[in-house]
């Protein structure tokens, strides 16, 4: 039976809000003489909103469009925060290109091993599909970033934890549910690979170890690498991993 194992992009394939999307917002709103900078701590409270556009129209207040002296027309808006939003992707995809995000631990080598053995690879996203396949190019390598299916952008009406992007890779792949395996770092993932009917384990990244995960089957401070131990923050599964994830575990996640 075909398998597939199916990423999310960003806190997943790489640490990309904390070093990638927060400082490219920032450096957007300074570009556009925006009255507002972004802390760690308030970017944390708006990644609860799935979408950059839709972060950037959260802030989209009366008294901020009047102390910003913005458009109050919906259309001209809509517009401006397109605006924003092309320029902010453009920001991020250079912070790639120079080398400012590393991948997250075990991700390269759990790639090999999976495609070794057969398994389709996806990455699934509500992320530009362009900022997508740059950090998938960077983490795995081109040759491997071609076996992917990549899904991203807006090519779902509706983003995490709704489950609409994952039930379109499993159209995609087609591949049954129960042979297919998510890894994701925040709760909105996780409801939307559940939602989908498909197993999950659980990456955590900078802004997510205080989200509730009951409903992973592993959660781990990442999948870890032989010179670099993960540490399990849950096990509610049939795999029994060492100091880092191997294929064989996520077997085991798959017929638990």
């Amino acid at each position: 039976m075909m398998k597939a194992l199916i990423f999310d992009c960003d806190g997943v394939l790489a640490d990309t809000e904390r070093y990638g999307h927060l400082p490219a917002f920032n450096q957007t709103f300074q570009e556009f003489q925006l009255p507002v900078l972004w802390s760690e701590e308030e970017y944390g409270i708006k990644l609860k909103i799935a979408g950059g556009k839709e972060r950037m129209a959260s802030m989209l207040t009366p008294e901020f469009v009047a102390k910003a002296n913005l458009p109050t027309d919906p259309e001209a808006q809509k517009k401006m925060i397109a605006d924003w939003h092309k320029r902010k992707s453009e920001t991020y995809k250079q912070l790639i290109r120079d080398g400012r995000l590393p991948g997250r631990p075990g991700v390269a080598r759990i790639v090999q091993e999976a495609s070794a053995a057969g398994w389709k690879l996806a990455v699934a996203s509500t992320s530009a599909e362009e900022s997508v396949r740059g950090v998938l190019e960077y983490v795995v390598g081109k040759d491997l970033a071609g076996e992917f299916l990549v899904l991203a952008g807006d090519v779902v009406p509706k983003k995490k934890p709704a489950p609409d992007i994952y039930l379109l890779t499993l159209e995609k792949l087609g591949i049954p549910a129960d042979q297919c395996l998510v890894v994701e770092d925040s709760s909105n993932g996780l409801q939307a690979a559940l939602a989908a009917g498909i197993r999950c384990i659980v990456t955590l990244s900078s802004y997510t170890w205080e989200e509730d995960m009951s409903g992973a089957l592993l959660v781990v401070s990442d999948l870890g690498e032989p010179d670099a131990p993960m540490q399990i923050v849950a096990n509610r599964s049939k795999a029994n991993p060492g100091q880092y994830i191997t294929l064989k575990d996520l077997e085991a996640c798959l017929h638990s």
